[in-house]
């Protein structure tokens, strides 16, 4: 079973109270940590990998977050998605030519850029082309940017969704969706749906969102935000 197969197995036949975790890694140690702790897959954060880098979200180069996604993938043997925000401007056989060789078996492809939703229609065609360059190669999670750029309404996100679906979509991601709205995305939408999960307390558990319609979970740059919130903690321990 190649590596894209074995993580899309890792999507079917889930409960409601045992949805898909994956944490996200933003380089190669924090990967091996979460694969250590017995994760059986990782989808690295656009941000996470661009504050790791000294970059601000979205401003991460290319060249060099393809290279930070391969980094993180020959540290662990377990499968790993990787976010690449809008596609940088790339044609989708380039695109999918350069996962493949940065290792990952799945990427996020966001339905917004520079803070504009797409065309649906425009962007449907382009995930169309990034699977049929992939084959199954590569599972596509399809970021729904309604309730980030958009006006919110989960009518516009379940149409959005089922034209990505209809495009070859494994997945789809209704980004900052309300926990709330959950149940209706869930009922109007086709196929696995990923939900984000908030680690500030203010929001539902990982197993919560699965009982909610989730069928996996990723928790955007919150582990990395996190852990440097921890060292600045330390830093400030160390001071003189």
């Amino acid at each position: 079973m190649s590596g894209a197969e074995a993580f899309r197995a890792l999507h079917r036949g889930r409960t409601p109270d045992d949805p898909l975790v994956l944490p996200g890694p933003w380089d190669a140690a924090s990967a091996r940590v979460f694969a250590d702790a017995g994760f059986p897959a990782l989808a690295t954060p656009s941000a996470g990998v661009a504050a790791s880098l000294g970059y601000e979200d979205g401003a991460t180069p290319a060249d060099e977050m393809f290279a930070a996604v391969g980094r993180i993938t020959r540290a662990v043997d377990v499968p790993v998605s990787a976010d690449v925000e809008a596609g940088y401007g790339l044609a989708p056989k380039e695109l999918v030519e350069r996962l493949l060789e940065a290792g990952a078996v799945g990427c996020n492809l966001e339905d917004s850029d520079g803070g504009v939703l797409k065309d649906p229609h425009a962007h449907a065609g382009f995930l169309a082309e990034v699977r049929a360059a992939a084959g199954d190669r590569l599972f596509v999670n399809a970021r729904v940017d309604t309730f980030v750029h958009g006006d919110g309404d989960p009518e516009r996100a379940i149409e959005r969704a089922a034209l990505y679906v209809a495009a070859g979509a494994d997945c789809v991601y209704p980004i900052l969706a309300p926990p709330a709205v959950l149940p209706l995305l869930r009922a109007g939408i086709q196929g696995p749906l990923n939900a984000l999960a908030r680690l500030d307390g203010d929001g539902p558990s990982p197993a919560a969102l699965g009982g909610l319609g989730a069928t996996r979970i990723t928790f955007g740059p919150g582990l990395q935000r996190r852990a440097a919130a921890a060292l600045r903690e330390i830093a400030g321990g160390l001071a003189p």
